[in-house]
């Protein structure tokens, strides 16, 4: 016969054994919710108070989990996104019903676009209440639903935990996204007994999703990049995304590849790679017989497909399969993760390696002349000393300025298209922008939570005077919460990039028409706020300020008057304004 244990005696929270005739264990719906982000690798949330919301912060004080209080809820979203880019864990932002919810909505559909996996939770009224009116009722999932991978309201509260860990897993099916969910207040609050509410356990739920696509599709792009003269490859966003930099690096190296990167993909390779490339992507995409885009959508940014030669062989790599083929047809679409694909096709071509033939370095030394001949026609503005500041000599002093550990974060409109020419990230993963949204006002937000998740990191943020405007509020948050990072402001005065348009469709005469700023003293707002500032108006003063703004340790704002009648290349050949 077959002895078997008796079952052990039930235990309380603390693991001693519990009085089985003592009423059950109970647990709140905000407990459960931070229970829930524990397990997810949570370990910080931003937040505006609200009282939808308040037990969800009781529960994260008892998990540990770091509570960062901002001043507006746009940015909440916006710190949630930067947090998982750069962490490469989900962000968490909790905000309160009505207002509180519809201010997240700009950081949400950011986040959307820029494929970032979020999750965005909001409070609500009452179920008991539900459809009479309550404070701050409003239609809070349908407003989520098509900026979002999953929307849903928590229906009871012992279904709380299992519930977040369903949006986090929604977040990252396919290309990464946000979620939300909407608790209602009274779900919220209610207690439940312990042995009712699931906590899924950390990972057990989810599938690989480091997929390669078909492998007869990988050994036939193994085929055409050995057998290519002229190839390119284009690194984008979800190079990072899928934290693929090692096999990307490999790829281009060992299979000669040049290499150009955009978004997040920026700093895959260090400037002095032979296969790192900038200035000659057009030159590269007319005359290439190879083109091959990796983790970026034919969106405005690639003029829909329209900048991609006609007779290159075109490849698509993507996790999204709606995104492949969207705009322009492709030779070759494979849908899959970044790093498992361009690796295999590594492996693959190992026979192809002597592909680095003669018309292959051939073609590499014909884009580096192009490169070098782009960089030299520059250089004089790059070192102008004008007064006003050209912006080229501003960011050109940022770059030489960054340092391996530096991340660089850019918020503005035609201040940062001039940057997006010379600041060239030293590291994977350094390079911060809005993404395809083109969302102005994400600077502070993104620089708060980088500086958060990576304290060892030094965070370098440009900002438009425009950009800072709208969520500079929330540098006090920074200084709340000894934040140091290196704020620049490229300060015209100006919506410069706006006023190009206005100004090439309706004339001079109506340019400045919605789009003039004061004079803002961005120096003197920083230290009205606790932080360091500084005003810079002749070019040579530039790298000083930089480096005192570095030694200071505090929140920093370079307030650095630029010529208001310079436009970047990037504005002024924007297809919206053809």
């Amino acid at each position: 016969m077959t002895q078997t244990s008796p079952a052990a005696p039930p235990t309380n929270g603390a693991g001693e054994p519990r009085d089985p005739a003592a009423p059950p264990e109970q647990i709140s719906g905000g407990h459960l919710v931070a229970k829930a982000l524990k397990a997810e690798g949570v370990d910080t949330i931003y937040t505006l108070c609200g009282g939808h919301i308040i037990d969800i912060y009781d529960g994260c004080v008892d998990e540990g989990i770091s509570v960062v209080d901002v001043r507006h809820e746009q940015v909440a979203a916006h710190a949630a996104d930067a947090h998982a880019r750069v962490t490469g864990r989900p962000g968490c932002a909790v905000v309160t019903a009505g207002p509180g919810t519809s201010d997240a909505v700009t950081g949400v559909a950011n986040a959307f676009r820029a494929e970032s996996p979020m999750l965005l939770i909001g409070g609500q009224g009452a179920l008991s209440q539900h459809r009479m009116g309550s404070l701050q009722d409003l239609p809070h999932v349908d407003m989520m639903s098509p900026i979002t991978k999953f929307a849903a309201t928590v229906p009871g509260t012992a279904r709380a935990a299992d519930m977040v860990s369903m949006a986090f897993r929604e977040c990252f099916h396919g290309a990464p996204g946000p979620s939300f969910l909407e608790i209602p207040r009274d779900v919220l609050d209610a207690r439940v007994p312990v042995e009712k509410a699931r906590v899924p356990s950390p990972g057990a739920y989810r599938a690989s999703r480091r997929s390669l696509g078909d492998p007869a599709d990988v050994e036939r792009l193994a085929e055409l990049v050995s057998r290519a003269e002229k190839p390119c490859v284009l690194l984008g966003n979800q190079v990072w995304t899928c934290r693929a930099t090692d096999d990307a690096i490999r790829f281009v190296r060992e299979l000669a590849v040049p290499a150009f990167m955009n978004g997040a993909g920026r700093g895959t390779l260090p400037p002095d790679d032979p296969m790192h490339f900038q200035l000659a992507r057009r030159y590269a995409f007319d005359n290439a017989d190879l083109i091959i885009i990796v983790g970026t959508p034919f969106d405005f940014r690639m003029g829909y497909g329209k900048r991609l030669s006609p007779n290159a062989t075109l490849v698509q790599i993507d996790l999204d399969y709606r995104t492949v083929g969207k705009n322009r047809d492709i030779d070759l679409g494979i849908v899959g993760d970044a790093g498992t694909v361009l690796s295999a096709v590594a492996d693959a071509a190992s026979g192809g390696r002597d592909a680095a033939t003669t018309a292959r370095r051939e073609w590499i030394a014909e884009l580096r002349n192009v490169e070098d001949e782009a960089y030299r026609k520059r250089l004089p503005r790059q070192h102008s000393d004008a007064s006003p500041i050209d912006p080229y000599r501003l960011v050109h002093e940022i770059n030489e300025f960054l340092t391996e550990d530096s991340i660089y974060i850019g918020d503005g409109g035609d201040i940062v298209t001039f940057s997006g020419q010379v600041v060239q990230p030293k590291s994977p993963g350094h390079w911060m922008d809005p993404g395809p949204l083109g969302t102005l006002g994400v600077g502070v937000p993104f620089a708060m939570a980088t500086k958060h998740a990576r304290p060892d990191k030094e965070v370098v943020c440009l900002f438009g005077d425009g950009a800072l405007s709208l969520t500079g509020w929330d540098f006090e948050t920074m200084v709340r919460f000894d934040l140091p990072f290196v704020g620049i402001v490229g300060n015209n005065s100006s919506m410069n990039q706006i006023r190009y348009g206005q100004e090439q469709k309706y004339g001079r005469d109506r340019g400045r028409v919605g789009n003039s700023l004061g004079d803002v003293p961005y120096d003197q707002f920083a230290r009205m706020l606790g932080g360091y500032g500084e005003e810079v108006r002749d070019p040579a003063d530039i790298a000083p300020a930089l480096a005192r703004a570095r030694e200071s340790g505090k929140p920093s704002l370079i307030n650095v008057w630029v010529d208001p009648e310079v436009y970047a290349p990037g504005t002024m050949n924007q297809t919206m304004y053809k």
